[in-house]
Formats: structure tokens, C-alpha cells, sequence
């Protein structure tokens, strides 16, 4: 038994309960070393979480990868400039029947033949060509795609930011209402062991039947093994936020709602609905893959086919050695400027076949952008009814503390002078510890789905968290 507890237990008059005001002063004693740790703000851990998060750091790379998905698209309207130089060893053999052959000096012959014949020699050649694409329909829905998907990275960069705040308020409540869970565990375990102690000189002495320190027993042992799992879900809660956030476990010491945390009355449902079918980044993103799927699909339409370019190109070519006829050498330089038009006129079937693809794809994507909204309108519905009656649920949690405290005083006086029993005394208790957690997990759920209103509306920054922080902070 704790020391300031044990002094409180021997200064216990004789057949009489340890007083509550003594056992309060006595848990006090006991928990002030754990008030004395700085407590750790919600702001402060969510800063931490933007730096330390594994899963919002996959975010952001994926956001800035999404990001030069825009620049790519610029890029497919861009000439392209290549430069092409080949070197090696070349054989080659030229024979040309009936020419005609006129020169100064020899006038005209027909039927003249030229051979020339190289083997194994060296041959060189480079070329310098642009192109400058003008109508590609292909090149088009291919560039719309690019600007499409860094539009939808730009959203899910918002939606992971949101994300982040949500994950960081619910482990931060978790582990607050574990903390405060294994607190009043502790408490009532205090005076559930000094009820026993009691129940047990009473029995001794013929004050009080077996069945009250029977009783009081099999509640000790109950609570030792709550208090036991209140332990390991206290350390697993502290694992999650430290992981979350790169703050030591044991530093971590997140605060509850103190007083009045209810939230402000939310705007009418229609409102809300309406802002999360126009905001709401996932259905912004879903609603983009749609128009993606369908650029797809147009990249592979008959109409996307045919291309016409704007090509320049300059090289030489050069081939020398020994063949047939002695040394020879080959010498050839080239120019050109022009259009180029490209008209695919068979590809075995595999266009078509991608193009029927796609407009399937864009079927799926179109179907699951209507999934998502219809599951984005239930949970903005879900929120906005859960804010609209979580103040009164609040304040009637309160109540139910208020009465459940008057109650536990009663029956303790009740049991002091008899007219109540042992186990009374022990249900009163667990039910004072139970109306205070209650009251505690709807505070902090309160401000929870708050923050879920915000985000399903495309709304939620780091204003809405201070809000939330600052009630925190309250008296």
C-alpha cells in the first residue's frame, strides 16, 4: 500500500470507513508526481507528427512526384532536338545497269554501267533532327491525363494533410482518456483495497457478515486485473502517438476537456452536404480519375490516330575501304525540312482493344466516384448529427457524475452507520469511476468529431486544431 495511503488507513478509527475527504488527500498525494510532468499540447504534437509521420512522408513524395506530372504534359507539345552519331565497320556493294553518263569533253552515253563495291570498311555517319509535334490527338488526351493527375495528387495532398490532423487528435485523445482511464482505476482500486481492509476488522470484531468481506475480495481482485489491462492499453496508446509523433513515450502527457468542451452549433445538414459533394478532396480526386479514365480511352479512339509533325534534320554519312574494284570511298551529306503526316493503317487489333478497355475502366471509376459520394454524404451526416446532439449528451454525462458523486456519498455515509452494505458502497464507486470516464470519452469525442465535420467538408487546417486545442486548456 502506497505511504500516504497507509498513514491515512492507521489514523482510521476503529470500525468505521476511511473517510472520503482523508482517501482524496491520500490519492492526491499519490498522483502529484504524475501532475508535475509537463503536459504535452495537441498543437505540439501535430507539428511533431508533420515531421516525423512514415505515412505522411510517403504523402508528400507522392505529392511531389504528382506534382511534375503537370510539367511532363507541357512537355509533350515541346520540340524534341536528337543528335545520332554511329561508327563501325561496313560492307557495301553498288550495281547500276543502263545509265546515262554526260561529262565536259565526253558527251552523252547511254546505257552505261556503275559498280562499286566496299568490304569490311569504315563507315561514320551522325544526324541532327528535330521535331516540333502540330496535331496528335493521342498527344492531347496524354497531356490532359498529366494535368489531370497532378490535380489529383494537389488533392490528395490536401486529403493526407487532413488526415494527419485526425490521426494526431485521435491518438492524442487515446492515449489521454488511457491515461485517465488507469488513473480513476487506480483510485478506485485505492479505495476498494481500503473498503476490503475494512470489511475485513468489521468482520473480525462481528460488525458485519462474511458476505461483505466476501464481497469486497472478489471486487479487489476485479479491479487489480482492470487496472492490469488498463496498464498495457496505456502503454500501447503511448507507443502508437510516439510513433506518430517521435516523442519519447514517456514524455508524452496529453490533456482531456476541462469544464464546457461542447462545440459550436454546426451549420443546417444541407449546408454541410453540400460543401462536402463541392469540396471534399476525395470526391474531388475520385471525380478526376473519372475525366483520367476517359482521356485514356480517347487516346486509343480512331480520331487520336493519324499525328503530324514538323521535322528538320541534317547528317553525313561516310563509308570508305577496299572491294572489288579497288579503294573506293562514299561521301553522302543530306538537309531537310518538312511536314510529316503518320497514319496508322493496321495495328493487328490492338488499339481497338485498348480503346474497349479503357471505356470499361472509365465505367469502374465513374461507378466508384459514385460509391465514394454516397459514403462521403453518410459520414457527413454521421458528424453533423453526432455534433448537433453531443452537447446535450455532454452536459447530461455531467449530470450523471454530479448524481453518481451524491450518490457515492450517501451510501458511504449510509454504510459508516449500517444501513448500507459493503458491496453498495463498491457498486456506487465503480459507478462514479464509470460516469466520469464517460463524461471524459464524450468530451473528447466531442471535439474529435469536429475536427471529422471539418475535414469531410474540405475544411480542415491547422485553425480548426487550435480551436480544439484551446479547450483543452480551459479551467
Amino acid at each position: 500500500m502506497p505511504r500516504a495511503l497507509a498513514a491515512a488507513v492507521r489514523v482510521r478509527p476503529p470500525g468505521r470507513a476511511l473517510p472520503l475527504l482523508a482517501l482524496a488527500a491520500a490519492l492526491a498525494a499519490l498522483l502529484a508526481g504524475a501532475g508535475s510532468a509537463r503536459a504535452t499540447d495537441l498543437l505540439e504534437a501535430w507539428q511533431a507528427a508533420r515531421g516525423h509521420d512514415l505515412e505522411f512522408a510517403a504523402a508528400s513524395a507522392a505529392h511531389e512526384a504528382g506534382t511534375a506530372r503537370r510539367d511532363q504534359g507541357h512537355a509533350l507539345w515541346r520540340p524534341t532536338v536528337a543528335l545520332v552519331g554511329t561508327a563501325g565497320r561496313m560492307s557495301s556493294s553498288t550495281d547500276t545497269q543502263g545509265a546515262q553518263f554526260t561529262a565536259p569533253g565526253f558527251g552523252t552515253s547511254n546505257g552505261v554501267a556503275f559498280n562499286t563495291s566496299i568490304s569490311d570498311g569504315n563507315a561514320s555517319r551522325w544526324a541532327l533532327s528535330a521535331r516540333q509535334p502540330l496535331v496528335s490527338g493521342e498527344r492531347l488526351a496524354q497531356g490532359r491525363q498529366l494535368a489531370l493527375a497532378a490535380d489529383v495528387a494537389d488533392l490528395q495532398w490536401q486529403s493526407a494533410q487532413q488526415a494527419l490532423i485526425l490521426r494526431t487528435a485521435e491518438r492524442y485523445f487515446d492515449l489521454a482518456l488511457a491515461e485517465r482511464t488507469l488513473r480513476v482505476l487506480r483510485e478506485q482500486q485505492a479505495a476498494v483495497e481500503q473498503a476490503l481492509g475494512a470489511a475485513q476488522e468489521r468482520f473480525h470484531v462481528g460488525d458485519i457478515p462474511v458476505t461483505d468481506s466476501l464481497e469486497a475480495g472478489a471486487r479487489a481482485a476485479a479491479i487489480r486485473a482492470q487496472v492490469l489491462a488498463a496498464e498495457t492499453d496505456l502503454q500501447i496508446k503511448q507507443l502508437a502517438l510516439a510513433d506518430l509523433t517521435g516523442i519519447p513515450p514517456q514524455e508524452l502527457h496529453p490533456l482531456l476537456p476541462q469544464g464546457a468542451a461542447d462545440a459550436d452549433a454546426p451549420a443546417p445538414l444541407d449546408q454541410w452536404l453540400g460543401q462536402a459533394a463541392t469540396d471534399n478532396p476525395e470526391l474531388l480526386a475520385r471525380a478526376a480519375g473519372v475525366e483520367v479514365a476517359r482521356q485514356e480511352a480517347q487516346r486509343y479512339a480512331a480520331l487520336s490516330t493519324p499525328t503530324l509533325d514538323l521535322v528538320a534534320e541534317v547528317g553525313r554519312d561516310r563509308l570508305s575501304g577496299t572491294g572489288d574494284f579497288g579503294p573506293a570511298s562514299n561521301l553522302s551529306s543530306s538537309r531537310l525540312i518538312g511536314l510529316q503526316l503518320t497514319v496508322p493503317l493496321f495495328t493487328g487489333g490492338y488499339r481497338s482493344a485498348r480503346h474497349a478497355e479503357a471505356l470499361r475502366l472509365a465505367d469502374q471509376s465513374g461507378a466508384d466516384a459514385d460509391r465514394t459520394r454516397q459514403q462521403v454524404a453518410r459520414s457527413t451526416r454521421a458528424s453533423w448529427l453526432g455534433l448537433t446532439v453531443g452537447a446535450q449528451r455532454v452536459a447530461a454525462l455531467a449530470a450523471a457524475r454530479d448524481a453518481s458523486r451524491a450518490r457515492l456519498e450517501a451510501t458511504r455515509v449510509g454504510h459508516e452507520v449500517g444501513d448500507r452494505t459493503t458491496l453498495d458502497l463498491l457498486n456506487a464507486q465503480s459507478d462514479a469511476a464509470g460516469a466520469e470516464l464517460a463524461l471524459d470519452q464524450a468530451r473528447a469525442g466531442l471535439l474529435t468529431e469536429q475536427l471529422r465535420l471539418a475535414a469531410l467538408g474540405g475544411q480542415l487546417d491547422q485553425a480548426h486544431l487550435e480551436a480544439v486545442n484551446r479547450r483543452l486548456q480551459q479551467p
